[in-house]
């Protein structure tokens, strides 16, 4: 048993991470004789581009289902800074879902996923900017690393790299780096520090995936010169599948919810187009991999492993895939004998699933709780069913090394279609890692995430520490195998549902609100929610502000019987006499043990369930808003927090449901405020819009956020003609001027200065109307540098006796924020009228 501990141990420490692990696979006769395809297949694919949505899933399918390549995703970040349709969550937090999104996708088109650490930092409208915000050098040394680690044959670009400019900065400079990695990974002076993990490696060649889109117009494109393009007929039809290929991408390019990138499925031939960039053109156009061999042979060993797995692909028995097995089990011990780590490695992982597969090896270790602390004992159920007349052992099963198992080790036999079952103990250590999106887990910079580990860089998902190993006999061979130790219990409706199983602090907090708003020396009330992660916790809550700030109590003190359970304390601040911005923390005293991490649950249905660990803070601002007593009716878009703030500012405000929408319900309010992209997203609005004008016309305001300029519900958003376009100011210091400096919303009830357009982040505004009818009123001009003025990110019209705004200024980013002058402005926008 100490050499299985050894190869468990070895297994464990490996960098590859998955949720994929957490509901069990279980794939049919098809799906085994696919594998065995690709497990047939030493040729490898990486796809290169920008953010989450970027890759091309059509392209990713056809070269993981038809081809059978190793076939991965390199996105340079994780979709931080972009905008979400399912929620309020943004940066870090949207960060998290679009990776989860990412990692489903993969599991649909057959891909495998990568990151860097790149941030997400917001829209930028060239490379220049975007290297110069990211670490240039830290990102190449990702990019270098991804293509060291999946050793491609074959590089494809989703963008080009000599266009700058044309695109998203962050899109050209996924290109550039990409091209500047292709010869540096394979210079032992570049990044030395990794060759201790991985080798130095050439991909063969390199392409740019083109279009008609990037020549401007389908007839531009058919009369380009094609010499150095490969036209891919990707159109594949999968009979065993009953799926065509396009029609495998759309599902996997449908995960993408937090975009409303839903996609419908086409059948037929399609065309899709590479160009080739750099190394070696392939002479067959025909064949992307020609020069390259796929074979088993391409390796030292291969060949005798290649005659086994042939032959078992040609002879594979669809209604008795067990049939494989012993030949199966020659090629793993030959595999292990490889003398190439990497395909060694890679290959030992799909013969195992194989294996497992065709024997109906089912392998399980559960829990019925969801979260756990540090130091608690854990109870895992195990399972282990052989579903085969193949005659196997289980010959131990035992846990991660750093846990201490009270369980047995004996030699059972794993008799055809008789469960095994048990519950084993797993004493958790005081110091075991806490569950987190590890890249979160120290602090960075707004270009870079920091994550010091070398071998973690790229991982895609949450790194889990608590599995249970199984070690399996068949034909005298040990084959270890391990499973994630996941939450598993009976929903009345949806039945079996699997969640992972997180390790939380002992204790959390969370204060309740955001952003506090302080516009006179009057005190406000802070209240703190604490959570227990276990039973019976007793300690003291306490704030830290700064000391021309005033708390109290100094310290609070509580008590929670049940874990999961939570107490409310509530503690006065008051404000500095003097203007400043500050951070609020909350710390909880546990003995002699301090916790300050907020617990933020991240939950949707097309996504595992995600927690994540943040400081437990709130922004403070004392400020001077004036505000008069404006009753505000909010119809929500795509999610924002903006309602929150609102009320901080001190205004009565109403969620108001699309279908509440009515001229007698509209009395009661003074605003109508719209949500972002409120006129993509509600359908609602599209017959409710009259009701909403008239109430307008009839002297009350209405304040319109930003919408994209795509399948908008209506034309008549706005009482008189608008156009909106991609127009944005992704430079948020850049000056701003002031087109009509007597106009009320820049003087009352609060003065507007260029002052309050400092320390807007990320983003001044996005999708500034173009065009708009001389009605309107332009307040606010600014531009980019080099830029010609962006005019339309605040326009004002009388409309009958009263006043229709529409704004692209990101206040659903700057409030959220705490950022003063955004609160300013938009107390005078409320009060137009007034």
């Amino acid at each position: 048993m100490q050499k299985l501990y050894t190869i468990l141990l070895a297994l464990f420490i490996t960098i590859t991470q998955s949720l994929w692990a957490q509901q069990p696979v279980k794939p049919n006769s098809v799906d085994i004789y696919h594998q065995i395809q690709k497990l047939n297949f030493l040729g490898s694919v990486l796809y290169i581009a920008a953010h989450p949505d970027d890759e091309n899933t059509r392209l990713i399918s056809y070269l993981s289902n038809d081809k059978k390549a190793r076939t991965a995703y390199l996105s340079l970040t994780r979709g931080d800074g972009g905008q979400n349709l399912i929620g309020p969550e943004l940066r870090e937090l949207l960060g998290v879902i679009r990776t989860q999104e990412l990692i489903e996708a993969r599991k649909i088109d057959g891909g495998e996923q990568f990151f860097t650490r790149a941030n997400d930092f917001g829209f930028s409208k060239n490379p220049t900017e975007t290297l110069q915000i990211w670490d240039k050098n830290q990102v190449l040394s990702d990019v270098v690393w991804a293509i060291r680690k999946f050793q491609p044959d074959i590089i494809i670009n989703r963008f080009d790299h000599r266009s700058p400019g044309t695109t998203h900065g962050h899109h050209t400079a996924s290109a550039m780096l990409s091209m500047e990695a292709f010869d540096l990974a394979n210079n032992p002076e570049q990044n030395p520090e990794q060759l201790q993990f991985v080798s130095i490696w050439q991909p063969k060649r390199v392409f740019f995936n083109t279009s008609w889109w990037f020549y401007g117009s389908q007839e531009k494109f058919k009369a380009a010169d094609k010499t150095n393009l490969i036209n891919l007929k990707i159109g594949t039809y999968y009979p065993a599948l009953g799926k065509s290929n396009q029609e495998i991408a759309a599902l996997s390019r449908s995960r993408h919810q937090s975009q409303g990138f839903g996609s419908t499925g086409t059948r037929g031939e399609e065309d899709e187009y590479i160009e080739f960039l750099k190394g070696e053109m392939p002479k067959d156009k025909n064949n992307l991999f020609e020069g390259i061999d796929t074979t088993w042979n391409r390796i030292k060993g291969g060949k005798a492993i290649g005659d086994i797995l042939y032959a078992v692909e040609k002879n594979f028995d669809f209604k008795n895939p067990a049939a494989s097995v012993a030949e199966l089990v020659k090629a793993y011990s030959l595999i292990e004998k490889l003398e190439d780590k990497h395909w060694k490695f890679v290959k030992l992982e799909e013969i195992k699933k194989i294996i497992a597969a065709c024997t109906g090896l089912y392998l399980e270790a559960v829990t019925d709780v969801q979260e756990i602390t540090p130091g608690s004992t854990l109870k895992v159920k195990w399972e282990a069913i052989n579903r085969s007349d193949i005659v196997m052992n289980l010959e131990g099963i035992g846990a991660v090394p750093v846990f201490k198992h009270q369980g047995e080790q004996k030699i059972r036999p794993l008799q055809n279609n008789v469960s095994l079952t048990e519950t084993i103990t797993l004493d958790l250590p005081n110091n075991f890692d806490l569950t987190n999106a590890y890249w979160l887990n120290q602090t960075g910079t707004n270009g870079m995430y920091r994550v010091d580990n070398q071998e973690n860089i790229g991982l895609p998902d949450v790194i889990r520490y608590a599995k249970v190993g199984f070690w399996i006999g068949i034909n005298n061979v040990t084959i270890p195998f391990e499973r994630l130790v996941v939450y598993k219990y009976n929903d009345d409706v949806k039945g079996e549902v699997y969640q992972p199983l997180d390790i939380v602090p002992l204790v959390t907090s969370s204060i309740t609100e955001k952003v506090y708003i302080f516009n006179s020396d009057r005190s406000k009330t802070v209240s703190v929610k604490i959570k227990a992660g276990k039973d019976n916790i007793s300690g003291n809550a306490k704030l830290e502000v700064p000391q021309s700030w005033k708390v109290t109590p100094t310290e609070f003190p509580f008590t929670i019987d049940k874990k999961g359970q939570e107490t409310i304390v509530v503690f006065t601040v008051t404000p500095s006499s003097e203007a400043s911005e500050i951070s609020i923390k909350s710390v909880i005293t546990v003995g002699d043990r301090e916790f300050d991490k907020e617990k933020i649950d991240i939950n949707y249905s097309h996504i595992y369930k995600q927690m994540v660990l943040k400081t437990a803070e709130a922004k403070a601002i004392r400020v001077k808003i004036k505000t008069k007593n404006e009753k505000i009716a909010y119809i929500m878009g795509a999610g924002d927090e903006v309602p929150k703030s609102l009320t901080q500012m001190g205004y009565e405000v109403t969620i108001l449901k699309p279908e509440e929408i009515s001229a007698e319900r509209l009395q009661n309010f003074d605003v109508v405020m719209t949500g972002i992209r409120a006129y993509n997203v509600v359908n609602a609005l599209a017959y409710k819009q009259k009701l909403l004008l008239d109430f307008v016309h009839n002297g009350k305001t209405m304040i319109v956020q930003y919408n994209t300029l795509d399948d908008l519900v209506t034309k008549d958003m706005s009482p008189f003609p608008i156009k909106i376009s991609r127009d944005r100011v992704t430079e948020e210091n850049t000056e701003v001027r002031f087109l009509a400096p007597n106009h009320q919303v820049l003087n009352y009830p609060n003065k507007i200065t260029a002052e309050d357009f400092k320390g807007w982040k990320q983003e001044q505004g996005l999708y500034y109307p173009s065009e708009w009818d001389a009605n309107f009123t332009p307040i606010l001009s600014a531009n980019d540098q080099g830029e010609k003025p962006k005019n339309g990110a605040l326009l004002v019209a009388k409309y009958g006796k009263g006043n229709y705004v529409y704004t692209g200024l990101s206040f659903f980013r700057e409030l959220p924020e705490g950022v003063p002058g955004a609160f300013r402005l938009l107390a005078n926008i409320i009060a137009l009228g007034k």
